[in-house]
């Protein structure tokens, strides 16, 4: 499996890269995948919602009035669920929401979603590029070249860049991720996906068995 290699002008540079079949040709698995999304959005999860419960909330020690005699419903406590300023009945209480997945799991997610986008033909190499200034339009400019600025758009580097990470911080479309550093809910939430020359080798070495 081939790809074109683009400049970051837009235009085809005339060569091509091969496209590893151990990342980009498996047979995808939406199980793996909706798992992985599954731990990643669970794993995201603060689970810091706290409620009171009836004895946890202060006051209520007394019973409010005699048990008979008065033609009103009987009443134990003032601080009752029934209550306003009561406790809460089956409330929110502190708790780890967090799921781990065997790592072949994770692996065969990972590498469903690759094989997709390129099954999908939603991937752009791009060759390897640096900013001068670190300025928004300059990232900006390379996807209008590639026609894809309207679009939610992945860009994986070959290697960690501050200066096109802080470029491209200010794109709401765009999310920068160091090749390998990506999880599955990162790739399975673009729409293109842009991935620089160099980054094929390091996403090729990430899964070589």
């Amino acid at each position: 499996m081939q790809s074109t290699i683009y400049k970051i002008n837009g235009r085809s540079s005339g060569n091509k890269v091969t496209l590893p079949k151990h990342v980009f040709g498996v047979e995808p698995n939406p199980h793996a995948v909706y798992l992985a999304v599954k731990a990643y959005n669970a794993n995201s999860r603060q689970g810091t919602a706290s409620t009171k419960t009836r004895s946890m909330v202060r006051g209520g020690g007394r019973k409010p009035w005699r048990q008979k005699g008065r033609g009103v419903a009987r009443a134990g406590t003032i601080r009752s669920p029934l209550w306003v300023g009561g406790g809460r009945v089956f409330g929110p209480q502190p708790r780890d929401y967090s799921v781990k997945l065997p790592k072949k799991v994770k692996t065969l997610a990972r590498l469903s979603v690759y094989a997709e986008k390129a099954k999908n033909d939603q991937i752009t190499v791009v060759e390897d590029f640096k900013l001068e200034n670190g300025k928004t339009r300059e990232i900006f400019s390379i996807l209008k070249s590639l026609g894809i600025e309207k679009e939610k758009t992945l860009l994986l580097l070959s290697e960690h860049d501050p200066v096109v990470l802080r470029a491209g911080r200010n794109i709401p479309n765009l999310e920068i991720r160091v090749a390998s550093t990506e999880s599955t809910y990162d790739l399975l939430n673009c729409k293109r996906l842009v991935i620089q020359k160099s980054a094929i080798d390091t996403i090729s070495g990430a899964f070589k068995r």
